[in-house]
């Protein structure tokens, strides 16, 4: 859908808050309070039965109730009742809904599903569920759980962590950083990454779009957003699970796989996006990027009063893998006859600790017409000998010289006097100045990534390499075998096949019927110091992992015939059929899945009842849990032999 209605999400003329509570500490609470301070303009909305008022503001038992129609309707009510919330807030007129809530689960019959039906047909935009929720500091918007407001600024952040969102607004609160848009998108049933990209693309609010990003659900429609969104600003995106072990947390915490890194990364570069791989390099990067667009090309000069500082520079730009500028012979002698003979009289061009505002501005002016070099790098060491103000006083009338501003080669600055004077000039005139040496290059790194970037962006690969071969009867051959048997899925050895007929290189496969066989077929590679993994092959087992049917890192014939020996014995597996939490301890409907897994297997089934849960972990939108006890009941084995699988709904 786009940015179809998402005015109402960021532009509201009214909200609504379902679930409002004056109860401390409680999520309808801490969104009141922050609509209240953040000075939302439009009339605001409090919905709950229990109360008549809260903090001082009328409550209302419906949606349907208020003397206004909502635009925006927060939602922060038990689970169970959020499909009914969004109902009425249909009923009610509302364009978009922020559902704050969580545990709504996942699949057919969820609590999900019943949302999604009650939204979808009706155009009702939503954000969410289980999330921070949004804020939008230009009209005094925060509609979420966050410990305080975000400063008006430029930059907008789009997280899938409510936990980071909330902490990049910390942050930038005590570095009086701005932002345009906070947006928290949680299981992102609706409104996305895509969605927000466009929105965001075309929002004279924004400057730079901030992404933090666990997984991608829909890959054609986000790379289509971000390519656009590229093209008309800078955006930079930090990826978290780049290792298998940060991966496995972000499944976990997303309920999505998150897929190799490198795809990720190979992705984000054909988009035009900028990576980061830290949080801290989200505002650095957008900080340079803000400032200047790009560089021309990957060559530095460096300009200091300090000869060690610029030491230092060279050393970080070489970690880097940036490249030092050569000085043209010219710019050399034109320098020596403007510097003092102590001069360093090579890249970087140390101008000697006594530098006043004219050497600083002759020497500016000289590396600014050098042809050799694509961007420069201006460096100011406080002394008593001169202003460092002055200095950059010079940086600035030089830059002002140009026929337009921003124009020509970006002009990067450190000053580590740190003067506000001086730093406010350098400001004003568009010089991104940092701290230290080392956060000056990072800074010019970025600006050369990006324009790689954006050069890949604009580049039209070719539809197949040259030497491209396809079989195409082999692959149309291993389809067709699966679809004759009713499969919408490739085993392991189809799959490895389908690759080889394409020439794609893939890990080989081996089919081995026991024990002896696989450790035959590892025995090679082994040798060759390499490990094997060991699965199941079954036709009705997908998700091998899900039944304890993989074995990885296998470094020896014993492990392979030992780990072969365990998949075919077979182990238990504990799995809960009811899909969620019981809120009263009563029994809820279960799912069939597991009971069509133990007949497909075989399997007996023991059942376990569990009692008390609903108590010590209730589910509400704040996880916590409580003391208590929980009491396991074991039933007699029921077996699955003789007994029917369902079929599945067409």
């Amino acid at each position: 859908m786009s940015t179809y209605a998402l005015d109402a999400v960021f532009r509201p003329k009214s909200v609504a808050v379902v679930g409002a509570s004056p109860r401390e500490r409680s999520v309808g609470r801490a969104v009141v309070r922050n609509l209240r301070e953040a000075g939302f303009a439009g009339p605001v909305g409090l919905v709950n039965p229990k109360y008549r008022q809260i903090d001082g503001l009328p409550a209302v038992a419906r949606l349907a109730d208020l003397p206004f129609k909502p635009e925006l309707v927060v939602v922060t009510t038990p689970p169970d009742t959020v499909p009914g919330v969004i109902a009425e807030a249909v009923a009610a007129g509302a364009r978009a809904a922020v559902v704050v809530t969580a545990g709504l689960g996942q699949g057919p019959g969820s609590l999900l599903e019943r949302l999604r039906e009650a939204a979808r047909p009706h155009g009702l935009r939503v954000v969410g569920p289980n999330c921070l929720g949004v804020m939008a500091p230009h009209v005094g918007l925060n509609a979420s759980f966050a410990a305080r407001s975000p400063l008006k600024g430029d930059l907008a952040l789009v997280s899938q962590s409510g936990a980071i969102a909330s902490g990049l607004v910390e942050w930038g609160v005590a570095r009086s950083i701005g932002f345009s848009a906070v947006v928290s998108l949680g299981d992102a049933l609706d409104v996305d990454f895509g969605d927000l990209l466009d929105w965001f693309a075309q929002d004279t609010k924004t400057r730079a779009i901030l992404l933090y990003i666990e997984s991608i659900r829909d890959a054609r429609k986000f790379m289509s957003a971000a390519r656009a969104a590229a093209r008309a600003k800078p955006v930079v995106v930090v990826k978290s699970g780049r290792h298998a072990q940060g991966a496995r947390a972000a499944a976990t915490h997303t309920g999505a796989l998150a897929g190799s890194d490198a795809v990720y990364d190979a992705a984000f570069r054909r988009a035009g996006l900028l990576r980061v791989l830290a949080l801290d390099e989200l505002f650095a990067a957008a900080k340079t990027l803000g400032h200047l667009r790009s560089a021309p090309g990957g060559r530095l000069a460096i300009l200091t009063n300090g000869g060690g500082i610029g030491v230092l520079a060279v050393d970080r730009l070489v970690d880097l893998g940036g490249t030092l500028a050569a000085l043209d012979e010219a710019t050399v002698r034109r320098l020596d006859g403007m510097l003092p003979p102590t001069w360093s009289r090579a890249n970087p061009v140390d101008i000697v600790g006594d530098a006043d505002a004219s050497r600083y501005a002759q020497a500016l002016e000289a590396l600014l017409s050098d042809r050799e070099n694509d961007a420069v790098l201006v460096m100011n060491v406080p002394t008593a000998l001169a202003s460092s103000t002055d200095a950059a006083g010079a940086v600035t009338r030089v830059l002002a010289q140009r026929p337009r501003p921003g124009a020509g080669k970006p002009v990067l600055g450190v000053w580590l006097g740190r003067e506000p004077a001086a730093l406010a000039a350098l400001e004003a005139a568009g010089v991104p100045t940092y701290n230290t040496e080392a956060g000056a290059i990072l800074g010019y790194t970025y600006l050369v990534r990006h324009r790689e970037a954006q050069q890949a962006l604009m580049e039209t690969p070719p539809s197949l390499p040259e030497d491209f071969v396809v079989d195409s009867a082999a692959a149309q051959a291993v389809v067709a075998g699966a679809l004759a048997q009713g499969r919408q899925w490739l085993d392991p050895l189809e799959v490895n096949a389908l690759m080889a007929a394409y020439g794609i290189p893939i890990t080989p496969v081996t089919l081995a019927g026991d024990a002896d066989a696989a450790a035959a077929a590892a025995a090679p590679l082994l040798a060759d110091g390499m490990q094997v993994a060991l699965k199941i092959l079954s036709p009705d087992i997908l998700h091998k992992s899900d039944v304890d049917g993989v074995r990885l890192n296998l470094a020896s014939e014993a492990a392979v015939r030992e780990a072969a020996g365990l998949l075919k014995a077979g182990h238990a597996v504990c799995i809960f059929p009811e899909g969620t939490r019981s809120r009263d301890g009563q029994f809820g409907e279960f799912k069939s899945g597991p009971f069509q897994a133990a007949i497909m297997a075989g399997a007996e089934v023991l059942p376990v009842a569990l009692t008390g849960a609903d108590r010590i972990l209730p589910p509400t939108p704040w996880f916590h849990g409580y003391p208590g006890v929980i009491t396991a009941r074991f039933g007699a084995p029921i077996a699955s032999s003789g007994r029917v699988r369902a079929s599945s709904p067409e």
